[in-house]
């Protein structure tokens, strides 16, 4: 987002985090499936997206359109909070439908918390992410954006049914609706990384040749919280094709000790000498 933007999320951010923390866990749920259910019809609908954003009308009047439109349709916790969303100033269009998402996101992942389940739905997004990425099939099913909505979300339920929280089911619909214009799995890899940041975390994503031991990880998210200064959430994948050594990425930050990037680097020394 440009500064405008983040500076009008920033406001309604702050209005969720005070409203979450005066209200029940399922309210919360509630108020962002509102939220999100608006983002969906901003995304279909461009004209609405400009209106709401138009820098040549006031704040008070996108609110007002907003209000006149769905008053009575949705919470008035999610009005308000989408109201205070709309009254701001936004760069462009595109940045208000990004932001209404992260903000019924937020919402979610903000009700999961005050169930204290938010590190239980980490974790449900992270191995089915792995399920996803494990399968070619299921991947190209689920990243299709030309495949029926409905059947996608079908899919979907089938795959989490009793295996994982209903946050965790609405928030892994929120990527099949391609959040934040992500394909399905990088809105999976975001939604991870939200959800661990709101734990005040950050992820480490570690890729071995053999599971790491529960001691091993726990010196690996050790050493890695005494690098970046807040705790760590280890998250392993396990790919028999690195041979040994592990692979650590930290947001951009790639620590490679794999067999096969040092087998690697001496084919290519060769192949130059």
């Amino acid at each position: 987002m440009q500064a405008a933007s983040r500076e009008s999320y920033k406001v309604a951010a702050e209005r969720l985090d005070a409203y979450v923390r005066g209200a029940e866990p399922s309210a919360v749920a509630s108020t962002a499936d509102d939220i999100l259910s608006v983002a969906a019809l901003l995304r279909r609908e461009p004209r609405l997206r400009r209106a709401l954003s138009d820098p040549a009308r006031s704040g008070a009047d996108r609110s007002g359109l907003l209000g006149d439109m769905l008053r009575g349709k949705i919470s008035a916790e999610a009005l308000d909070l989408l109201a205070s969303l709309v009254s701001g100033r936004w760069s462009v269009p595109s940045e208000l439908l990004g932001a209404t998402e992260r903000l019924g996101v937020e919402a979610l992942l903000a009700s999961a918390d005050k169930a204290g389940d938010l590190g239980e739905v980490e974790d449900e997004l992270f191995r089915f992410g792995q399920v996803v990425a494990g399968s070619p099939e299921l991947s190209t099913v689920l990243s299709d954006p030309m495949a029926p909505a409905e059947r996608r979300a079908t899919l979907v339920d089938q795959l989490l049914a009793g295996k994982a929280r209903p946050v965790t089911g609405h928030l892994v619909g929120t990527a099949l609706a391609g959040f934040g214009g992500r394909s399905f799995t990088g809105a999976l890899t975001r939604l991870v990384e939200l959800a661990a940041d709101r734990r005040d975390r950050q992820v480490a994503y570690v890729t071995v040749a053999a599971p790491l031991s529960d001691e091993e990880e726990r010196r690996l998210g050790a050493r890695l919280s005494e690098m970046y200064g807040r705790e760590v959430s280890v998250r392993q994948t396990v790919d028999p094709e690195v041979l040994g050594g592990v692979s650590v990425r930290v947001g951009s930050d790639l620590y490679d000790g794999t067999v096969l990037r040092r087998l690697n680097e001496t084919r290519n020394a060769l192949a130059k000498s």
